[in-house]
């Protein structure tokens, strides 16, 4: 058997990359009736067949994996946002780097449109709570070659909002690509909206990036389970004042005596974050095991 990583799935058929070869495989039935679905960024081992095809027989062990878009053993999420044309919303950015955070997803947000518009409470905001920031100007590319550094020997996934640049920057990052805006991509071969098919390509030194749609709502759901127990971890500002505050069951939300909400009123925590872990903690805090969704 070969091992190898799934580029893109379509259909019933998955294209597994197994060194310099690529082989079109078919998935035993046992996933199925197990509910497990291969996925773009799975390492499998397979059983090839004639004329570079073969049969998945086994995925190997996920060091984490997102529901929607279904992408596995990520390293990198960017999360690109522009400054204007569409404004920010500091709550689906938190969302998203929760998620990541959560699955062990190192989140770096890109600003974008600066020359527009300044971006510097943006960079502060999310500098401040220690997620690396890149900003981003037409007017040079010192961003860009920020980004083609860390791109190289990871899996990363780009995310944001339809409108913000996101296209924009994958033709920066590799103008090989040629993703025409809102169009059919010529060399990937799918839409602007495309939802359900993820498809991994190569850039730099042995790199992959994998586009996703566009969003302009979001709920944690769309990631994944997230638990009301969990959510402090995914706020890494909030890690020096966990277990500090006067009750074991601190919610971190309204109680007397939370070192959070005192770090918060000193300015240790910006206040748009923490709104934000409120607005998140009511949505989780009735959920239960049972509702989580399957394949997490």
């Amino acid at each position: 058997m070969l091992t190898g990583c799934i580029l893109k799935g379509m259909s019933d058929f998955y294209y597994v990359e197994c060194g310099d070869t690529l082989y079109t495989c078919k998935a035993r039935g046992i996933f199925r009736k197990n509910k497990i679905s291969p996925c773009a960024g799975d390492f499998v081992r397979i059983e090839p067949g004639a004329d570079d095809t073969g049969t998945i027989e086994e995925i190997l062990e996920r060091k984490n994996f997102l529901i929607r878009p279904p992408v596995a053993n990520i390293d990198t999420l960017f999360i690109v946002s522009s400054v204007c044309q569409p404004t920010p919303n500091l709550l689906i950015i938190d969302k998203t780097i929760a998620a990541a955070e959560i699955r062990g997803i190192t989140p770096v947000l890109v600003i974008t449109k600066n020359d527009l518009k300044d971006g510097a409470y943006l960079e502060t905001i999310y500098t401040r709570a220690g997620i690396p920031v890149i900003t981003l100007s037409t007017e040079n590319d010192e961003g860009v070659l920020q980004i083609r550094k860390m791109l190289d020997g990871k899996l990363s996934v780009f995310t944001g909002n339809s409108g913000v640049g996101k296209t924009t920057l994958l033709n920066r990052l590799d103008p090989s690509l040629g993703l025409p805006t809102g169009d059919i991509s010529q060399k990937l071969g799918r839409g602007r909206h495309t939802t359900r098919r993820v498809e991994l390509f190569h850039i730099g030194q042995g790199g992959l990036i994998a586009d996703t749609p566009g969003f302009s709502t979001m709920d944690i759901e769309r990631y994944g389970f997230v638990s009301k127990d969990d959510l402090p971890q995914a706020f890494r500002e909030f890690e020096p004042y966990l277990g500090q505050c006067q009750f074991v069951s601190c919610s971190h939300t309204c109680e007397k005596g939370c070192a959070v909400l005192e770090a918060v009123r000193e300015g240790k925590i910006d206040p748009s974050r923490h709104a934000s872990y409120v607005a998140m903690y009511q949505e989780v805090k009735d959920l239960r095991e049972w509702n989580k969704p399957k394949n997490v």
